[in-house]
């Protein structure tokens, strides 16, 4: 009997599915169902406008459910996308969609902040726990130090560390900076040596990040202060300023330096030039004069007279220029002698001789020569 059953339900089936007047959903059907199932509670009676009531929420609802997510990134943020917990892709600036939850969530973080982490400091106030550090000497120095951080990587910063903005990198900065500061002694910590520990330290720092995979760029790590410990802090501020006064010295002598040779270098520059220029003045002046010489030579041994009296007048004309002329008159004036200058344009100046002068009756000119 349960076999005839079986055919006959079998049969059916077979027919409904060849049979093509009747379509592939059957939505009387289903609203029968659904109306029998709201029966059940108590819901019956109410027609087919419920039901479509019913599914008309249902259907805003799933659209409503869809329409979150939609999400916008802004130009310095990146989000991260995961499926049922498991890491997607990331998704830049601009208006995106995402599964909304539960099936898919999405976090957005800023790149382009530069976040700040503070060692061994709390705002102004020291925080000694982290501080104080023994140096590669065995002294305990104060080191206080800040850190300027930015996301690199979104999902190793978001799924790969444990908090990396906070205990991971406080932690990595200070093993860094201790490892760093413990290699070198004390007073390479507090004076001459800080730009290297601060370089030291951030490499160091950036490659214990990687390691942990926090995602995170160290962009600057600086020192704050670094000072001795209190007991003993005069004695290093002495050491400090006697220092400062060296290097302060040194920096005046070089300026002093730096002032004078080139003055120095000028002068001798200038003097071997005058130098040069004399010594061919002279030399062009001594060959001119040789040269001169030999022509006149030559000229004389073709006319000796001629070149004789030439040369006297030459040599007048130059001598007599600088030679005080007097004309000295016996006739006129009795016993004083009248002197007339030729150079210059003045009257007879009487001249009255200590001893008598014996003047002949002509006229005698008589030079003065201031030349030897």
């Amino acid at each position: 009997m349960w076999y005839h059953e079986f055919t006959t339900r079998v049969g059916r089936n077979r027919d409904r599915m060849y049979r093509q007047d009747e379509p592939e959903v059957n939505f009387e059907q289903i609203s029968s169902r659904i109306k029998g199932i709201f029966g059940r509670f108590g819901f019956g009676g109410g027609g087919g406008g419920l039901v479509y009531a019913i599914l008309g929420v249902i259907v805003v609802g799933s659209l409503g459910w869809l329409a979150t997510g939609f999400y916008t990134v802004e130009p310095a943020e990146v989000a991260a996308l995961r499926r049922f917990g498991i890491f997607e892709d990331t998704a830049g600036p601009g208006l995106h969609w995402w599964w909304p939850n539960p099936i898919g969530t999405r976090a957005i973080v800023d790149v382009r902040q530069r976040r700040r982490l503070e060692i061994g400091v709390r705002g102004d106030a020291p925080f000694l726990e982290e501080s104080l550090m023994i140096t590669g000497d065995e002294n305990i120095v104060d080191v206080q130090l800040l850190v300027q951080f930015e996301i690199k990587d979104v999902e190793e910063f978001l799924f790969r560390a444990v908090d990396p903005a906070g205990k991971t990198i406080k932690d990595a900065s200070e093993s860094a900076l201790r490892q760093v500061v413990g290699a070198r002694i004390i007073d390479d910590v507090l004076t001459t040596e800080k730009e290297a520990v601060q370089a030291e330290t951030k490499e160091l720092l950036q490659q214990l990040l990687d390691t942990y995979e926090a995602g995170i760029r160290v962009a600057e790590v600086k020192l704050l202060n670094v000072n001795p410990p209190a007991e003993v802090q005069d004695a290093f501020d002495d050491v400090v300023r006697a220092r400062e006064d060296k290097e302060r010295i040194i920096n005046l002598a070089a300026a002093y330096e730096e002032d004078i040779l080139p003055r120095a270098r000028g002068d001798a520059e200038r003097l071997k030039e005058e130098a040069e220029a004399f010594r061919a003045q002279r030399v062009n002046e001594a060959t001119g004069q040789a040269q001169r010489f030999t022509s006149i030579l030559e000229a004389y041994r073709k006319a000796p007279d001629v070149t004789a009296q030439r040369l006297y007048l030459e040599n007048m004309e130059r001598i007599l220029p600088e030679v005080e002329i007097f004309v000295v008159d016996g006739e006129v004036g009795g016993n004083l002698l009248q002197l007339l200058n030729l150079n210059e344009s003045t009257s007879p100046t009487p001249f009255a001789p200590q001893a008598p002068v014996q003047v002949a009756p002509s006229t005698t000119v008589q030079q003065t020569d201031s030349t030897p």
